[in-house]
C-alpha cells in the first residue's frame, strides 16, 4: 500500500460540535475502495485524486502519539468522516487498531463511523477505552435488502453482516448505533426499508438510529452518482434529474411520511433519534470533569 506524507492527523480541539460532540477528527487512510455510489467525500473540494485507491499517511501512528501526547485536552476522537477506517488494508496494516490502543493509552474517547463488520476485531480495545472514556460506534445502514446494498455500497460488508456487527458491538457493552444515511431518493426511500432498519437495528441491541432522507451532490460526485445509479436502476436519473435539477440537498420527496413513520417506531421501541439525546446518552457517567472536557 502507498504512503503519503502527512505534517498531522489529529486535527485541533474544538468544543463539542453538533455532529454527536466530537472533539477531534482522525483519518488515517486517503481514498477509500468501498465503491458507494453516494460517497461525497469524492467532490473536488476535499482534493482527494484518484479516490478509489487507498493510501496510508506515513508515520501514522507515530505522528498520532506525538500529536496526543501535546493536545492540552483529551476529549472524543472521531473517525471515518472522509475514508472509512475499516477498509479492507486495514486488515493487514492495523493502523485504525494502533491508533485505537493510543487513544487508549492517553485517555482520549472516540466515536467511530464505518462500513464494516471488522470493527468487532477492535471490541476489546474499545472496552479498555470505555473504561476511562466515551465510546461511540455508528454502523451505516441505508438499504435493509442485501441486494439492494450491493448496488448501492457495492464493495462493503452487507446490510446483514452490518447489524450482526450491531449485535455484537452491542452485546459487548459499547454504545452503537445506526446511520441510516443517505437514504436514496426512489430508491431507499420506502416506509418498508426504513422500518425494517429500525426494527433490526433494535432487535441488534442498538441505542439509537440517526436518519437522512435525501442525498446531498455536488461537482463531480454528482455526475460519478448520476452514472452509477442509472446504471443499476434504469430511469432513475432522469427522476433526479426532473425532481432536483442541481440541488446540493436532494432530499426525498417521501421525506414528510419517512420521519413520522421513523419517529413513531423509534419512540415504540425507546430508540433514541435526536442527536443531543444520542450525545448525551454516550457521554453519561463520566464525571462532571471529564463532561466538561467532552461537552
Amino acid at each position: 500500500m502507498e504512503q503519503i506524507p502527512a505534517k498531522t492527523i489529529v486535527s485541533g480541539f474544538r468544543e463539542g460540535n453538533e455532529w454527536f460532540g466530537h472533539n477531534y477528527n482522525m483519518n488515517l487512510y486517503k481514498g477509500c475502495s468501498h465503491g458507494c455510489i453516494y460517497c461525497d467525500s469524492r467532490s473536488k473540494c476535499y482534493g482527494v485524486e484518484d479516490f478509489d485507491r487507498i493510501r496510508a499517511k506515513k508515520n501514522a501512528l507515530v505522528l498520532i502519539e506525538r500529536e496526543l501526547k501535546s493536545k492540552r485536552k483529551t476529549g472524543v476522537i472521531g473517525t471515518g468522516a472522509m475514508s472509512d477506517p475499516y477498509n479492507p488494508m486495514e486488515r493487514e496494516h492495523e493502523l485504525t487498531r494502533g491508533a485505537l490502543r493510543l487513544i487508549d493509552r492517553y485517555r482520549f474517547g472516540v466515536a467511530i463511523a464505518t462500513k464494516s463488520s471488522l470493527i468487532t476485531r477492535d471490541i476489546a480495545v474499545l472496552q479498555d477505552i470505555k473504561t476511562h472514556s466515551p465510546v461511540l460506534a455508528k454502523i451505516t445502514i441505508t438499504a435493509f435488502d442485501d441486494a439492494l446494498c450491493q448496488k448501492i455500497e457495492r464493495n462493503v460488508s452487507l446490510s446483514s453482516e452490518r447489524f450482526q456487527a450491531v449485535r455484537a458491538l452491542s452485546d459487548n457493552g459499547i454504545f452503537t448505533g445506526v446511520l441510516l444515511m443517505p437514504v436514496l431518493p426512489f430508491v431507499e426511500d420506502t416506509v418498508e426499508n426504513v422500518l425494517e432498519i429500525v426494527q433490526t437495528a433494535a432487535d441488534c441491541g442498538a441505542k439509537f438510529v440517526s436518519p437522512a432522507f435525501g442525498v446531498t451532490l455536488r461537482q463531480n460526485q454528482r455526475d460519478w452518482f448520476l452514472q452509477r445509479i442509472e446504471e443499476s436502476f434504469p430511469g432513475t436519473k432522469q427522476k433526479y434529474i426532473r425532481q432536483f435539477g442541481n440541488n446540493y440537498q436532494c432530499i426525498s420527496p417521501k421525506a414528510g411520511e419517512l420521519w413520522s413513520v421513523f419517529k413513531e417506531e423509534c419512540d415504540r421501541l425507546g430508540m433514541l433519534y435526536q442527536m443531543p439525546e444520542i450525545i448525551n446518552a454516550y457521554k453519561k457517567g463520566y464525571g462532571e470533569s471529564q463532561l466538561s472536557l467532552f461537552s
